[in-house]
């Protein structure tokens, strides 16, 4: 199999050692940085010998070597800066995405795609706008990561280990997103027989602020190595041809009473991408909070139709 990894920063470049790692496809990684993805890739290359795999490695600016790739990840664009607005954030990498996009249909139009950049809801539906790629080819990672986040501050809250507790988030990635409390359990037991309302509403929002406490701890950087597990944990699920029900930025038409629209929902992922979008029972409350958190989405859309004219 073979994977190209669009950004050589540190989420794409620890998402392409951790393909490596895993031995799941050979990587291509394409950074618009002269030299960049070429040395990280001879540099993992020559870690292999001593991890023991024998994937191919290389990295360059030019999409061609893309050609033939089975997945593309595509990692590229800025992190969100101090003073940064989101529009000043959607206007950047929505502008990179939509190059992208255009790139990947000439190199790889074949692939499988998977969109990390953010803002991610956005991002997957610019993508997709962008290019000439159906909709089952496309999905966006962030449910996850959020997803794995809530695993760890529950297990860390109940001194239990993260590996026991089942959950899922939906929604957006962002404020909006909707960790399901009602789902979620520790080796099939529900999570409200270990605590209490007001501690798991405390999880759930630290869930929701993830992302900004790992911002806020490192000042000048944002997290990597979850997203890029995260990310593997999908690529995984597709190269192998594995049908793992995973939370992803899927496209909703009908499910869940939303209609054309790039959402985090329960997907069922193999080798043709995303092969059934699954319906899960939620609560009123739960059902509620993710047509707000599509609001938010379309919302981010319309400010991207009314930015995409001004580049």
């Amino acid at each position: 199999m073979k994977a190209t990894v669009v950004g050589a920063g540190n989420v794409g470049a620890t998402t392409a050692e951790y393909l490596l790692r895993e031995g799941l496809a050979d990587v291509y990684m394409v950074d618009v940085v002269e030299g960049l993805a070429a040395g990280k890739a001879l540099d993992m290359a020559q870690a292999a010998p001593v991890l023991g795999h024998s994937c191919r490695v290389s990295g360059g600016t030019e999409y061609g070597p893309a050609e033939g790739s089975d997945l593309v990840i595509i990692t590229a664009g800025i992190a969100r800066k101090p003073g940064m607005s989101r529009e000043d954030l959607l206007k950047i990498n929505g502008g990179i995405m939509a190059q992208v996009a255009q790139n990947l249909w000439h190199a790889c139009p074949n692939a499988v795609v998977i969109v990390v950049s953010n803002p991610l809801d956005v991002t997957t539906h610019i993508f997709h706008e962008t290019s000439g790629f159906p909709t089952h080819r496309v999905m966006g990672m962030a449910g996850v990561l959020d997803t794995a986040r809530f695993r760890t501050f529950i297990a860390r809250e109940v001194g239990g280990s993260a590996e026991d507790v089942s959950a899922m988030v939906l929604g957006g990635h962002g404020d909006s997103m909707v960790p399901l409390a009602s789902q979620a359990s520790i080796s099939g037991v529900p999570l409200t027989h270990f605590l209490d309302d007001d501690t798991i509403a405390r999880l759930v929002q630290r869930t929701r602020d993830g992302g900004a406490e790992i911002v806020g701890l490192l000042k000048t950087g944002s997290a990597f190595y979850a997203p890029a597990a995260s990310t593997v944990q999908m690529a995984s699920a597709i190269l192998r041809d594995e049908k793992r029900l995973l939370p992803v930025c899927a496209h909703v038409n009908g499910q869940y009473d939303l209609r054309n629209l790039f959402l985090g929902v329960p997907a069922r992922l193999g080798r043709r991408g995303v092969e059934e979008v699954v319906p899960v029972e939620l609560t009123a409350d739960e059902l509620y909070a993710l047509h707000e958190s599509a609001k938010h989405v379309r919302s981010a859309i319309e400010t991207w139709n009314a930015l995409k004219g001004t580049l």
